[in-house]
């Protein structure tokens, strides 16, 4: 059988498994067993316990959980409030305020998680009842809660970051310090909307909104209660950006920093610590079974001729690489919406590998807007996962309402990728300057 009908009939096994709604791990074994039975037969099965092996043996992995168990020990700390607080006091008396505060605070929410429905849910039980409760509109408050919510891949740490780097042989401290400046562009994008909005229609904020100064005492509070995050994000990316930790070293260091925070805020207990570790666990025992599953996916496409097979066919095509490049980035944006990220990713990204050698496009910029892309399928209809977690925290509120509250975060992003894609230096210059 030719490698593009068995490519073929072994993705749409997949995206059928995925659509079933089965576990993104037992789809990839079915689909993984089955093609090594198809392709190899019986001998083949030395490739999934090498593949194994190999996954559990890669040291870059290890960052894995340790920056699950980091956003773990903060979100369970309960010192979310405090942070909370800070930064309402250093936003200031602005018509809106709210809407920046929420944005502001899933920024640095994604610099001590890197995950995006932490951050929706814990934002949706936290600020959007206050909100709502002090008269702002619930779609745009629900839209700033979602754009926050996928920056968190998007600024380091980031897990999707890791494993794309791992996946696509990217260096990982180059991908997580390529996402500081395209991070705080779509959340300064976010901000900019927001205020926008609120200024052509007063009526989105309340009228009686107190916007006298706070006080420069409150606001040296302020900045006081936010040193024991700083000191956490400094433990994490500081130490990577200055060479002196590797991103396994600064996940290792984020979550004695993290520890320490809780224990400075009085939140610090072993049934916390307990949980924390039980959750990270398992989670990352399932990301882990994933990528595993993802290696074994790579070698069965080399074998069955299909990775040399696309890389053939785009050498041959007569059609510009920047079309093959909108085109690479439409797929998953399309698919997303249908299909969960993680699983897609970790079917797109073997496939697109060979490709980009002959594009030719830097691979850090290259696989940092496909982040960006990816991120997306988090807040986009109908299947965002972060969606759901803000509809179980506000049942009040109808699908259609967060369906038509997402959509102009999910278009300012993807002109936010546009301006990545113009201007390659807001994706590459850190990465340059501290390699």
């Amino acid at each position: 059988m030719a490698w593009y009908f068995t490519l073929a009939i072994g993705l749409a096994i997949l995206v059928a498994l995925f659509m079933t709604g089965a576990p993104i791990f037992l789809a990839f074994l079915i689909i993984i067993v089955s093609g090594v039975l198809f392709v190899l037969g019986d001998a083949g099965f030395g490739m999934v316990i090498n593949s194994i092996y190999q996954t559990a043996t890669t040291g870059s992995l290890g960052t894995i959980p340790l920056f699950v168990l980091l956003g773990e020990i903060l979100f369970r700390s309960g010192c979310m409030e405090v942070l909370l607080n800070s930064i309402d006091k250093l936003v200031g008396r602005i018509r809106g305020r709210q809407y920046v505060l929420s944005i502001s605070i899933s920024t640095v929410l994604g610099a001590l998680s890197g995950s995006a429905i932490a951050v929706g849910a814990m934002l949706s039980r936290s600020l959007l009842p206050i909100m709502r409760s002090r008269g702002y509109n619930a779609e745009l408050s629900v839209g700033t809660i979602l754009g926050g919510a996928c920056l968190a891949p998007i600024i380091p740490p980031s897990i999707l970051a890791i494993i794309i780097g791992t996946l696509a042989d990217v260096s990982i401290a180059s991908l997580l310090i390529a996402g500081v400046i395209p991070g705080l562009i779509l959340a300064a994008l976010f901000i900019v909307y927001c205020l926008i909005k609120v200024r052509l229609d007063p009526s989105l904020a309340p009228a009686d909104e107190d916007l006298s100064a706070v006080p420069w005492r409150e606001k040296l509070k302020a900045v006081g209660g936010l040193i024991p995050f700083s000191i956490v994000i400094f433990m994490v990316m500081g130490l990577i950006l200055l060479g002196v930790a590797t991103p396994s070293e600064s996940a290792a260091t984020g979550v004695l920093g993290a520890i320490i925070t809780a224990g400075y805020y009085r939140k610090l207990s072993w049934r916390m610590l307990w949980e924390a570790t039980g959750e990270a666990a398992l989670l990352s025992a399932v990301i882990l079974i994933i990528f595993a599953s993802a290696v074994m996916f790579t070698q069965l496409l080399a074998f069955t001729g299909a990775t040399a097979g696309l890389t053939q066919a785009v050498t041959a095509l007569d059609a510009n690489r920047w079309v093959l490049f909108f085109a690479m980035m439409a797929l998953p944006f399309i698919l997303c919406m249908f299909i969960d990220q993680l699983g897609l990713m970790l079917v797109v990204i073997p496939v697109y590998v060979p490709i980009l050698k002959v594009l030719e496009f830097d691979p850090v910029w290259f696989w940092l807007i496909f982040l960006v892309n990816i991120t997306l399928g988090a807040i986009t209809p109908p299947f965002g996962y972060v969606i759901f977690a803000v509809k179980a925290a506000t049942p009040d509120v109808t699908m259609n309402q967060i369906f038509r509250a997402c959509w102009p975060f999910v278009w300012i992003t993807v002109f936010g990728m546009l301006i990545f894609t113009v201007f390659p230096d807001t994706v590459t210059v850190l990465p340059r300057l501290f390699d």
